[in-house]
Parts: C-alpha cells; sequence; structure tokens
C-alpha cells in the first residue's frame, strides 16, 4: 500500500526573490560555502548548471548523519522563481519511492517569501512524513539568506 502526501513551508527571507532563485536553480553547488555545516557539496553529472534536465548530487548532512541526494532539475520557471527537483537515487529513496521537492520565492518588500513543497510517495504506511527534511530545507534557506545579507553589508 503507497501512501502519497504534500507537505509546505513557507519562510520569509531579506534576500530577494531573484537572488535566491538564481543560488537554489543555478547555483547550487555555491550553498555549500553558505552553509556548510549543512551542505558539504554539489557535483554536476549531466547537463549544465542552470538547465532544465540536469542532474546533480547532494552532499548533505540531515540529522547528523552524511548523506547523499541525486536529483533531477524537472521544472525551472525564471518568471515565477519556481525550481522542482525530482529525487532519483541516494538516501531519500530508502523511505520514498518518489519525492519531488519545490521551491518557490516570491517578491515580498525587500525580500521575498519563499515556498518549500514536498511532494512525495512512502514506501511503507509507517516511513514518517519528511517533516524533517522540510525544516532542513528551512536551515539551508536561512543559511543562504545570512549569507548574501552578510556580504551586501
Amino acid at each position: 500500500m503507497s501512501v502519497h502526501g504534500k507537505m509546505e513551508v513557507e519562510l520569509e527571507v531579506k534576500v530577494s526573490a531573484a537572488q535566491f532563485h538564481e543560488v537554489v536553480s543555478f547555483r547550487p553547488h555555491h550553498i555549500s560555502n553558505m552553509t556548510p555545516d549543512h551542505l558539504q557539496g554539489v557535483d554536476l553529472h549531466e547537463g549544465e548548471w542552470g538547465k532544465q534536465g540536469k542532474v546533480i548530487s547532494f552532499n548533505y548532512v540531515h540529522d547528523g548523519v552524511p548523506k547523499v541526494a541525486k536529483d533531477r532539475l524537472e521544472v525551472i520557471d525564471d518568471v515565477n522563481y519556481l525550481s522542482s527537483y525530482r529525487v532519483i537515487d541516494g538516501d531519500p529513496l530508502k523511505e520514498y519511492k518518489d519525492l519531488l521537492v519545490t521551491v518557490q520565492a516570491t517578491p515580498k518588500g525587500d525580500g521575498s517569501l519563499v515556498k518549500w513543497t514536498f511532494e512525495y510517495e512512502k514506501l511503507n504506511p509507517d516511513v514518517p512524513d519528511p517533516q524533517s527534511l522540510l525544516d532542513y530545507v528551512v536551515t539551508v534557506s536561512k543559511g543562504i539568506d545570512d549569507h548574501h545579507t552578510t556580504t551586501a553589508n
């Protein structure tokens, strides 16, 4: 029996929607410089940075454990500052048959509102919802924001 779910979280950041989108869509390999305690590296496996269809792997620490996720950039929308990554290999697939991560930054005042959406299918009903992964992307988002607001001053 498969269990499908969808979880969302929104947070306000001081960085512009365009800057946030630029980092998560075109330069995710720079995030490890911004949040080195959470993301150790991002490697390109197929395609080109910033292009739909690229395949990248994230080496990250989640709940104190080093992990890897290989993702394909399925959607990149520069008008709406939206990107969707599908996990195609790695640690998240030990619990989820399918995991699609969408991030959208919307201008709000001098900063932006960042919305993360996880659409998933659990391997079995005993697998927890990906709340800790959602908390993780919030922490990384705050790191991106802190990096940009600190270096801008």
